[in-house]
């Protein structure tokens, strides 16, 4: 009897140890929750502020992309626009606007191709912008844009087409894009709040 007893101890000291034994299924990590614009930027009017700011800059990239597509006759006639065969790119490139050391670097590149991307980061940047969603891409690819424009009009000789040849429009806009996406500005009159809640834009943060 107290063999049985012994075994019977026993087994209950080997079930209450695998119960109590920790379970080694490792959960999945949540994602991260992107942080709204109102734990950045405490104020409304600092967020309407931003709100303007973002719909500005982000119509400056859309309307060139309109206005080299139908030819509205603001920097670009009719005749030259896209849709009548005109060379978006190509046209600033090979012009006397280019200047500077990089001016056979920009004229050899120059080419239909040219065409299609500078006007897809126009019509792309200009949009998401606007609807306040993907401002860190936007940010990223419109900066490089810019950089490009930039470094094309050299602005560090006499008679350049910029008057200053540090802080000119493009690196004001460039710096525009970059404040709009590190402070989150799309919640405000934008999609960003709604945007950032989507799994995809969840578990791939540059998408914010």
């Amino acid at each position: 009897m107290l063999f049985g007893a012994d075994l019977n101890e026993t087994s209950i000291e080997m079930t209450q140890t695998t119960a109590a034994a920790p379970s080694h299924t490792i959960a999945a990590e949540p994602a991260r929750v992107a942080v709204a614009e109102s734990a950045i930027v405490t104020t409304i009017a600092g967020r309407r502020v931003l709100a303007v700011l973002r719909l500005a800059t982000g119509f400056i990239f859309l309307w060139a992309f309109l206005d080299k597509t139908f030819g509205l006759g603001f920097s670009t006639l009719s005749k030259a626009s896209w849709l009548s065969g005109g060379a978006p790119s190509q046209g600033f490139l090979k012009s006397p606007a280019v200047t500077g050391p990089f001016k056979g670097f920009f004229a050899a590149i120059a080419s239909p191709t040219t065409d299609v991307l500078f006007m897809l980061a126009m019509l792309a940047v200009g949009a998401a912008v606007m609807a306040g969603i993907g401002l860190r891409i936007s940010a990223i690819a419109g900066t490089i844009v810019l950089l490009f424009m930039y470094l094309a009009e050299w602005p560090f000789t006499a008679n350049a087409a910029s008057t200053n040849p540090l802080v000119d429009y493009h690196v004001i806009y460039a710096l525009a894009l970059i404040v709009i996406a590190v402070v989150s500005a799309g919640d405000t009159w934008g999609l960003g709040r709604a945007w950032k809640r989507l799994n995809v834009v969840q578990h791939n943060r540059w998408l914010i």
